[in-house]
């Protein structure tokens, strides 16, 4: 099959063929029809922080096409699915507590070549991970759900929002879902700061209730005349260092910060800025199975909008050169990769 190798860093990724997976017990393999690119990928490749000869990808969706021996359920060739990417353990504190992606010794699809991606002709996944896509639910719209998984998961971990004022620092692919899920949560105001314009107008085309351009205003001051009060919640959704302790400073009297942005580098806060105001602070760092469950439910129930998040398909022969250009191309949110296309 043809697959795209990451080689070093510095480097475009490599399309070259490699062997057809066949599933190990308990695993399907899955004919990739979508595969998401994500900001993850390019900090990592940029970092050099996964192995030589590494398959990304660990957004996706497409069909069965073979079943390993075991896989539990009633799965059969031909279903139409994705997956949580990830192959935990199941025997440690965080694999008994029902939170598979937070294992110690987990293999996250796509960062490793003992558990290549989907930047492929065929992935393979768990047969206790998948999550069957319902009619309605397209492969497009399947190979998001992952991102928009990251996203719901982050605004479970802020709490209770409704009526409450809340706002998103960056409009990227999750910053903008993470405004997608605040406003199905009930918040009252849901305003989002993104130094781009093009991702600010995607912010309000997916439901912000108002945007800021943090170069041109004051994001406290703007926010208070909008909201009329301090933000009670903080999503800092870009992960570089700085903005955490921007959070921080933004957030009102014992409000409450999630940090959804990785950040790569070391960082440094003010924990007297936090005190000040009593602030919580949480770390969302990726999903459970019920988060996938509940996307794609409100996808097939068309809850939410995320036709704006999606802003190019390419085809496999284009990767490489996309890969690249998309870490210096801010007016992309979330584009796809269709094994199909030449």
């Amino acid at each position: 099959m043809r697959a795209a190798f990451f080689r070093e860093a510095g480097q475009p990724l490599v399309i070259d063929q490699m062997d057809d997976p066949t599933p190990a017990a308990g695993d399907v393999v899955i004919a990739v029809q979508r595969a998401g690119i994500c900001g993850s990928d390019l900090h990592i490749t940029e970092y050099g922080a996964i192995p030589s000869g590494t398959v990304l990808g660990h957004e996706f969706a497409g069909e069965i096409v073979a079943l390993g021996a075991n896989v539990g359920g009633d799965w059969k060739v031909g279903d139409r699915v994705t997956a949580l990417p990830i192959h935990p353990c199941h025997d440690c504190d965080a694999c008994d507590n029902h939170l598979p992606a937070l294992c110690r010794t987990n293999l996250f699809t796509g960062t490793t070549p003992l558990k290549q991606g989907a930047y492929a002709d065929y992935v393979s996944a768990r047969g206790n991970m998948l999550q069957r896509l319902p009619a309605g639910v397209s492969f497009d719209d399947g190979a998001m759900v992952e991102p928009l998984a990251v996203a719901y998961h982050a605004v479970e971990m802020a709490g209770a929002i409704k009526g409450n004022s809340v706002l998103v620092i960056g409009a990227g692919p999750i910053g903008a879902a993470v405004a997608v899920f605040a406003r199905l949560a009930g918040a009252r105001d849901v305003v989002v700061s993104e130094r781009s314009e093009v991702r600010r107008q995607r912010a309000l085309d997916v439901g912000a209730s108002a945007v800021i351009d943090p170069v041109a205003e004051n994001v406290g001051e703007r926010f208070r005349a909008i909201a009329g009060r301090a933000p009670q919640v903080v999503f800092e959704c870009v992960g570089i260092p700085g903005l955490i302790q921007n959070a921080l400073e933004l957030a009102g009297v014992r409000g409450r910060v999630v940090v959804a942005g990785v950040c790569f580098g070391e960082d440094k806060i003010q924990p007297l800025t936090a005190f000040a105001n009593e602030i919580s602070v949480a770390f969302s760092q990726c999903y459970v199975e019920r988060d996938f469950e509940r996307v794609i439910g409100h996808i097939a129930r068309n809850d939410i909008n995320i036709r704006p998040m999606h802003t190019e398909t390419i085809g496999f022969a284009q990767l490489p050169d996309t890969f690249e250009a998309l870490r210096t191309a801010v007016g992309q949110c979330k584009v796809l990769i269709d094994p199909s296309r030449a």
